[in-house]
């Protein structure tokens, strides 16, 4: 069976118990394609959208006559069946369950692979339910079924929707969307999609059967019958929580004899017609310029879906054994929840000439888009991965920066707008004011960026090209760091949460770690002579660095603030580039204060509240000399993950003591997991 291949990729990790992921992904592929469970067992709750907002999606298997829920907490009439596993993996989530005496797999397949921007782009996931009838046990007659409600389709339930169907080559497919939504009408964090529509197919197959009609009648002529009849209803458009009208399909598989199994497919899809706005241009989804139609699309897939299938495995077990080879079992498990979170929170988007744009969502905060201290943190592994995703990322930020009469400061912008707007930044001044920007922290974020970027890309004419052509930004941006980088005035940085703060020590290094990573540009793409003067520049103020934050064996939080430490992840970016700017000793004598400062779920921030960061934690952990020293830094993050008792995408900004998120969660700031795997240096390919 194609979903065992997909679950039997798991790595069997030697820990005290399965872990427990705090929010389970099902459907997770872009900002409004996010459906996550949030209980321990996925027939307690109905799936939820990251803004925490219900997605309706009932799952029935009937065994002999008798249904019995796998997905919702309803009908009541058919009761749950037994939940036993549920494995998260990459780009997949596999539950297993016991029900009227058969097994039953179901299995979310988001093919979000690394090496394909295109499948990575698309939203949708293929969700596998597959039987099998005990080798000991009597013949059993077993149907599967499965539905949506119009919450996937709308941004609030009491929105009109209609609904329609069509028959593709070889499919079904049931579409839902709200009558008349604008495309791209609607901007903001706690935000759904509500133009396009979403999509339900099944294959046109024997013993496949679909109904459009309110949930209590799906649901009750599939829990009397195992099958869906009669006609679809018609009274439409109508609001979406008006008798709650659902997307439906069901299988038969008929008899199974011992020992048989047997397997059917679903295809959950939106069709976002248009999924950002970029300087006032529309732009398609990057998926349907790489590729067929959308229905196209979704009838290739459930031809073809065993490729599919084998490229998922591997890349689970990829993903899996690269994390786990150095950072051990637990490491691993963070990373394989994390992945599908880092690319939903993610519209990739073709721009005029078919090339890749990605845009970052920011979750939870403010909903910016393209934030670029949401970038750099999310950035490693993108780094490790798939440096073009990251390269589409960065390349608007230096579009816009570049615009005559835009962008006027001297220094990097903040964001891109508010999604799906990417149409200018909004945060603090905008483009009116310097008040409440973040000057030092995203100039030096861009230089260290576009730096990795040239390194991963093997530098040569392929590897320099986004430099060379945004050299003269590049080299503003460097200017305004040596002049304000070192000991930076009274502003926000990426921990904005925690406010103003001037002298910051932890920004001041990555504004030296900057200026070090520009000499490497100028080397590249200027002359020896510059790259030596930034050198010159970079060495002199990481020594200074040493005098002003030296407190005896720790750093301070702020330059003169003795008796105060930060987490100093900056850091991390000095061995990750190979700048040696620091000594080896400072990464040492820092990473042994966090670990006395550690607290239940990992080392504070810093000196002034109990609060985190997991991505930072995970830069402070990648310092770790060995690999038993890391996955020791590491586990108090997986604890938290596992133990924390908000039930919410995993949380970046959290309480070190009770594990409690202070807010932000289901954010694509989490690839910061994959700095470890950026140490080795793997990620740098030789000179073209």
């Amino acid at each position: 069976m194609l979903l065992a291949a997909i679950a039997s990729c798991a790595a069997v990790a030697l820990l005290d118990e399965p872990f427990r992921p705090p929010a389970v992904p099902l459907a997770v592929a872009t900002p409004y394609l996010s459906a996550w469970s949030r209980t321990d067992r996925l027939t307690d709750a109905w799936p939820v959208h990251w803004t925490g907002s219900a997605m309706g999606m009932s799952g029935m298997i009937m065994v002999d006559g008798k249904a019995y829920r796998w997905c919702g907490p309803s009908p009541a009439e058919a009761p749950a069946a037994e939940q036993r596993s549920v494995t998260v993996e990459a780009l997949s989530t596999t539950y297993r369950f016991a029900a009227g005496g058969v097994e039953l797999e179901v299995g979310f397949v988001t093919p979000s692979v690394p090496f394909s921007p295109a499948y990575a782009s698309w939203a949708g996931t293929l969700v596998y339910c597959g039987v099998h009838v005990p080798a000991d046990g009597p013949a059993r007659t077993v149907s599967v079924y499965l539905d949506l409600s119009g919450e996937w389709c709308t941004h609030v339930p009491s929105q009109p929707v209609t609904w329609s169907r069509l028959r593709g080559e070889g499919c079904h497919v049931l579409g839902m969307g709200v009558d008349g939504g604008k495309v791209l009408g609607r901007a903001g964090d706690h935000t759904r999609l509500d133009w396009g529509r979403v999509h339900l197919a099944a294959p046109d197959s024997f013993g496949v059967t679909t109904l459009m009609a309110p949930h209590d009648i799906a649901r009750g002529i599939f829990v009397k019958g195992g099958l869906l009849i009669g006609a679809d209803d018609l009274d439409q458009p109508r609001p979406a929580d008006d008798g709650w009208p659902v997307l439906a399909a069901a299988r038969q598989f008929g008899r199974l004899e011992p020992g048989a199994a047997a397997e059917e497919m679903f295809v959950i899809a939106h069709d976002e017609r248009r999924n950002v706005e970029y300087f006032e241009r529309p732009l398609r989804p990057y998926w349907t310029v790489q590729g067929p139609s959308f229905g196209a699309t979704i009838t290739e897939l459930l031809r073809d879906d065993a490729e599919v299938v084998r490229a998922v495995k591997a890349e689970n077990r990829r993903l899996r054994a690269r994390a786990a080879e150095v950072g051990g079992a637990r490491y691993a498990d963070l990373c394989m929840l994390a992945w599908r979170q880092v690319m939903g929170a993610h519209s990739s988007a073709a721009d005029l000439d078919g090339s890749l744009l990605m845009f970052s969502k920011e979750n939870t905060s403010n909903g910016c888009i393209g934030t670029v201290d949401v970038i750099f943190p999310a950035s490693p592994l993108f780094l490790e991965e798939n440096p073009a995703m990251l390269e589409a990322q960065v390349r608007p930020i230096l579009e816009y920066a570049a615009m005559p009469g835009r962008w006027p400061f001297p220094f990097a912008p903040h964001d891109l707008g508010v999604h799906p707007k990417a149409n200018g930044q909004v945060y603090g001044g905008g483009e009116r004011s310097e008040v409440n920007q973040m000057p030092v922290e995203e100039s030096a974020n861009m230089l260290i960026l576009v730096e990795a970027l040239r390194q991963a890309r093997g530098g040569g004419a392929g590897g320099e090209a986004l430099a060379r052509k945004h050299f003269a930004t590049l080299t503003t941006w460097a200017a305004y760091l040596e002049q304000h980088g070192l000991d930076p005035a009274n502003q926000l940085c990426t921990d904005d949460f925690a406010g103003h703060l001037a002298r910051n020590a932890n920004l001041s290094i990555k504004a030296v770690i900057a200026l070090g990573a520009y000499a490497n540009l100028c080397e590249a793409i200027e002359s020896p002579a510059a790259a030596a003067r930034w050198r010159d520049v970079s060495r002199a103020y990481a020594s200074k660095w040493m005098e002003l934050a030296a407190d005896g064996e720790r750093t301070v939080l702020a330059f003169g603030k003795p008796g105060t430490w930060s987490l100093k992840y900056n850091l991390v970016w000095d061995r990750i580039l190979g700048l040696g700017l620091f000594p080896d000793s400072l990464a040492q004598r820092e990473v042994a204060w966090y670990f006395e400062k550690m607290n239940r779920f990992g080392p504070p921030l810093d000196s002034r509240d109990t609060y985190t960061k997991l991505d930072f934690v995970a830069w402070c952990a990648a310092m770790c000399g060995s690999k038993e020293e890391f996955e020791r830094f590491i586990k108090p993050v997986h604890d938290f993950a596992h133990q924390t008792p908000d039930r919410v995408g995993l949380s970046d900004w959290y309480r070190t003591t009770d594990g409690r998120s202070m807010g932000m969660h289901s954010r694509s700031v989490v690839g910061g997991l994959w700095a470890r795997q950026l140490v080795d240096g793997r990620w740098k390919k030789r000179p073209e």
